[in-house]
């Protein structure tokens, strides 16, 4: 009587199952080999799966099919133990399974009879000696990689804002892609604000263009990777440690280490983050005149519409509605709109305010240094302490984990300082460009931009008593802009006047302007 055997044909890769080759020589050798034995085929199975586990989708439904039906085959035939498993434990739990279910498991390129115990010698070489393969090519890519990371390549699929490429050596390597890349570096300068929080931020950022889940996106903002670093993680005796990476930046280190501090709550933000509803572009600035709370903000349906009414909660009855106030504060703006035909002398005025006022820098600058020659100097008594075993291996590797975050982070702010050499008139005439139009930009922003508009203008919040709008500070600039309007305004007659002066006029933290009835 004949004896009924399934096939198991198996490979490694898609790329061979859909070529068929391999699968289409394992069955026809297994189909001649049966021929020649005069064994019965029952099924074959196709399997284009690892051989790592038994977890494999068709292997599964085998096994299903055999405890269904009992002794409807006697053999499961295969070209190499290598295609039944690669794993020396779990193939001997499967053997023992199949031999259970009546099935017997056979090589027919290896064959062995298990029944002799110096056979099962040999099995153990012939599953060992792919599994030794397998740990060794994963080894290999693991160390390439790692060198990879070491001189600074990314060896990764690109992750959001990067793209894929190739040079004409074929050596891979990511550059930015946009416009991701541009929205990626919006989201981080407004992550740094701490206006919004991330689920916000993220939510804006996928009407921007980009296409990443939540996870993805808050992956990317902790990834240093994106102001040029890359992270080496630790291996045996060697020490994680960040390299400068091959690959464009898209933001600055100054940048990205900011936003780590606001998502791990180490940089206060002054500024609660707010519901972002369009009505209420006011909410959170806005102080109540009664009991000093920050009103909040909600829509009340009437007859025909809603209406937006900003409001105080906690027993204070205080609120108006929104609408007439945008228009009110709309129009507040325009006491610091800038006369067009005084531009020259607000960029000059300005500029030299503004260096007025960063003569600190030097002195940050100095404080930085000194910082780091601390950390220096507490990095080298570490490793002092190491060399002469006065400390252990993992005090010092914490110790310098340590310093070294702090020494990097103020190498990125040195940096920073060092390189802010912007021109700032430059930058004064493209912002002077907004002011002259400051109402109508307020009008024709985006609601993001809109808010941003109001915080860098007022830097503390505003109260409003339904009259007007009170505040203890203003952004120095723009109040040196209301203090020239205030004298050109005075100078009727157009006589020539010399503003030099109103550059000491800017006041310090705490100086409350005049404030005119809107």
């Amino acid at each position: 009587m004949k004896k009924i055997a399934d096939l198991y044909v198996r490979v490694s890769t898609d790329e061979q199952a859909d070529k068929g080759y391999s699968q289409r020589n394992q069955e026809e050798v297994l189909r001649k080999y049966c021929q020649i034995n005069s064994i019965a085929v029952r099924d074959v199975i196709y399997e284009d799966h690892s051989a790592k586990t038994f977890i494999r989708p068709k292997w599964k439904v085998f096994l299903l099919n055999l405890k269904k039906h009992k002794n409807k085959t006697e053999l499961v035939l295969f070209t190499k133990w290598d295609r039944f498993s690669r794993n020396a434990g779990d193939a001997y739990q499967m053997i023992n399974m199949l031999r259970k279910l009546g099935v017997e498991p056979q090589a027919i390129e290896q064959p062995l009879d298990l029944s002799v115990p110096e056979n099962k010698m040999m099995l153990a070489f012939y599953l060992a000696a792919p599994e030794v393969e397998n740990d060794r090519r994963a080894l290999n890519v693991f160390h390439g990689m790692r060198r990879a990371k070491k001189e600074g390549r990314y060896v990764s699929q690109a992750p959001v804002g990067y793209a894929n490429r190739s040079k004409e050596d074929g050596s891979k390597y990511i550059a930015p892609k946009e416009p991701e890349a541009s929205i990626m570096r919006w989201a981080f300068e407004e992550l740094s604000k701490g206006i919004f929080c991330t689920e916000d931020i993220h939510r804006l950022a996928r009407k921007k263009g980009i296409k990443t889940g939540m996870n993805s996106f808050w992956l990317a903002v902790r990834n240093p990777l994106y102001c040029g670093k890359i992270f080496v993680p630790q291996y045996k005796d060697e020490e994680s440690q960040f390299v400068n990476g091959q690959h464009d930046a898209i933001i600055s280190e100054d940048l990205f280490y900011s936003v780590q501090d606001v998502l791990d709550g180490r940089k206060k933000i002054s500024r609660p983050k707010v519901e972002t509803i369009v009505e209420l572009p006011l909410r959170g600035f806005l102080i109540c005149p009664k009991c000093s709370k920050i009103l909040s903000g909600s829509k009340s349906k009437g007859r025909n519409r809603y209406y937006a009414y900003y409001h105080c909660f906690g027993g204070c009855t205080h609120r108006f509605r929104a609408e007439p106030t945008t228009e009110m504060f709309i129009s507040e703006l325009k006491k610091y709109r800038v006369r067009p035909e005084y531009k020259h002398l607000y960029t000059l005025l300005i500029a030299e305010a503004y260096k007025e006022q960063t003569k600190g820098v030097q002195e940050e600058k100095r404080q930085i240094i000194t910082q780091l020659k601390d950390y220096e100097t507490r990095l080298s008594k570490a490793r002092d302490l190491l060399s002469t075993n006065q400390i252990d291996a993992s005090d010092y590797r914490e110790m310098k984990s340590d310093y070294g975050g702090m020494i990097t982070r103020l190498e990125a702010k040195l940096s920073t300082i060092s390189n802010n050499k912007e021109d700032i008139e430059g930058l004064l005439n493209a912002g002077i460009d907004n002011l002259l139009r400051l109402n109508v930009v307020y009008n024709e922003t985006t609601f993001v931009e809109c808010r941003d508009l109001i915080g860098s203008i007022y830097p503390e919040n505003v109260t409003f008593d339904g009259i007007e709008f009170r505040t203890t500070r203003i952004n120095e600039a723009v109040q040196l802009i209301y203090l020239i309007n205030s004298e050109i305004d005075v100078n009727k007659k157009g006589t020539k006047k010399n503003f030099s002066s109103l550059s000491l006029m800017v006041g310090d933290e705490g100086f409350e302007p005049p404030t005119p009835s809107v």
